[in-house]
């Protein structure tokens, strides 16, 4: 009932100024249900007080469109965990940087820890892949020279990889979310603020409207917070749902854990061996190696994660943003919807189309993308052929997922606006493979060196030149003197399967999952050699 929230006469200056649209009961049980008796005849209260602009545009909408309560009580307890209860909290999260790490940690532990996620890692299954990560660095040690990586290999839940690599992201992210945040702030303060005259007097704070207290009516402040929760809101879904996906710390080619000797997520990395016909020890077997592999490659490669640094960061740092589409993402998002905002930061949705200078990252990342995975690849074969019966079949499954990508992965392309994956792991494995049976293991893992040295993947002179200046850029590196590219033994440039593949998929399943794989930004990735062949050479 409404009786003691609005006087009759309110009621009908109210009616009568046409802001009646959204049923009132329907809003006022909403209240109830999301908050609670007290709280939800409070929340109608201030409605009733919010400025007659933000009243029009709130009860025109649509009731059935609401968020549903369990929705907004789990986004309230996120913003709660977020640390965003006091204006105080709000200013400061402004004031710290362009997303709010902790709320984004906070949303993606809910998803993390969701009915279907275990909350410590069963006994059997953590044994099962310990014993996997043992066995994994005890056959490494024939196949490659580098040494295991410090420390010990772990074993985590889902939530553990979360808390270990939001950070991370967060890091990588933060160029985009910044240049976001500014284009939000020219987009209200300069297009819509002469609207409010300057001030916005209410709007939502957490997905109920209320009177925004002082300190926090300038548009320019409330849209930064706005931005910096909303991309944070995208960050901890990303993160979320890529939690229930990844099976080690390395799957997106980049090291992100602080732990050097890698870890495997135990419950996805049992639930992939369930899901194959293939006994559950050589899939663990095979994850294993891959990840401590990787690990050894990062650990002793001192300017590879540097390198990679550099790269994203230049890339983020020439993200430009399309200020008609954030106004129109403004204008159509849901007031009482925060999450609705998230649009205006989609870089899908308002990014403008790669610079030169992006173009000649993207490739260089990819390029260094392809020489890690693939030298993985040919290692992983070489320590597991001898172990792993099915390790052919499960070699060509990984790569036909490291060339599609998932959702989330696709998320995080929202995000960040590019693709963490590689797009010519075959030829590069072959590659290596080939640099390996004519000069030797030693000298094969001796490219990693130095930048220089690396083996360049037919065509890609001019990215390998972008990204090697790029990384002397950051690092401080010189070159090594003599230093000199290695040709691949190519003569013929073929077809770049990984990227036929996806698009093959990408077809099949009428989704447009793929059409980013083979995309504007891969520069040469038609340009391959050897890449048909998917049987070792060495």
């Amino acid at each position: 009932m409404l009786t003691g929230q609005l006087s009759g006469e309110r009621r009908l200056t109210a009616a009568s100024k046409g802001w009646m649209g959204m049923d009132e009961n329907a809003i006022h049980q909403w209240l109830i249900e999301c908050f609670g008796p007290i709280q939800g005849e409070v929340a109608w209260t201030q409605i009733s007080q919010l400025p007659e602009e933000v009243r029009t545009q709130l009860m025109s909408q649509d009731s059935s469109k609401l968020p549903k309560p369990q929705e907004v009580q789990a986004l309230m307890q996120a913003f709660s965990a977020g640390g965003l209860n006091t204006v105080g909290d709000m200013q400061r999260t402004v004031a710290e940087g362009p997303i709010n790490v902790k709320l984004a940690t906070s949303i993606a532990l809910q998803q993390a820890n969701d009915d279907s996620s275990q909350r410590t890692v069963a006994a059997q299954d953590g044994q099962a892949v310990r014993s996997a990560m043992s066995e994994a660095n005890l056959w490494l040690d024939t196949a490659c020279s580098f040494d295991p990586a410090p420390g010990e290999p772990q074993v985590l839940t889902r939530a553990g990889w979360v808390e270990g690599t939001v950070d991370a992201w967060a890091k990588f992210a933060a160029p985009v979310a910044q240049s976001m945040s500014e284009a939000l702030s020219a987009v209200l303060s300069e297009r819509l603020g002469g609207a409010l005259d300057g001030e916005i007097a209410g709007v939502f704070a957490g997905p109920v409207p209320l009177p925004l207290p002082e300190g926090m009516k300038d548009p320019v402040k409330l849209i930064k917070l706005l931005g910096n929760t909303s991309y944070a809101m995208q960050l901890g879904h990303a993160a979320g749902d890529l939690s229930h996906e990844v099976r080690g710390s390395f799957d997106q080619g980049v090291a992100l854990l602080k732990n050097p000797a890698g870890a495997l997520i135990a419950q996805n990395a049992v639930e992939y061996a369930k899901e194959l016909d293939i006994e559950q020890g050589e899939v663990l077997a095979f994850l294993a190696l891959q990840e401590v592999a990787h690990a050894r490659l990062f650990a002793d490669v001192a300017w590879l994660m540097p390198r990679f640094e550099a790269l994203i960061g230049k890339y983020a740092r020439g993200v430009d943003i399309d200020l008609d589409a954030v106004e129109e993402q403004l204008r159509e998002a849901d007031t009482m919807n925060p999450e609705s905002i998230a649009g205006a930061v989609n870089l899908t949705k308002v990014g403008i189309p790669d610079t030169p200078e992006q173009k000649e990252a993207m490739a260089g990342l990819e390029n260094l993308l392809a020489l890690v995975e693939g030298w993985v690849d040919c290692i992983t074969w070489k320590a597991g052929m001898a172990h792993i019966p099915h390790i052919e079949q499960l070699r060509e499954m990984l790569r036909r997922e490291r060339a599609v990508g998932g959702p989330a992965e696709r998320t995080f392309e929202s995000l960040i606006g590019m693709q963490l994956r590689p797009k010519r792991m075959r030829e590069a494995a072959a590659l290596w493979e080939s640099i390996g049976g004519t000069e030797g293991a030693e000298a094969r893992d001796a490219k990693w060196g130095h930048p220089d040295l690396l083996p360049k993947l037919q065509g890609d002179d001019a990215a390998i030149a972008a990204a090697n200046a790029t990384d002397v850029t950051s690092t401080g590196a010189a070159p090594a003197a003599g230093g000199k590219a290695i040709e691949s033994s190519a003569k013929e440039p073929t077809i770049d399967w990984d990227a036929e593949l996806s698009k093959l998929l990408g077809e099949e399943s009428g989704d447009g999952a793929d059409d980013n794989s083979g995309g504007d930004n891969s520069g040469d990735s038609d340009a391959s050699g050897n890449s048909g062949d998917d049987k070792p050479t060495a």
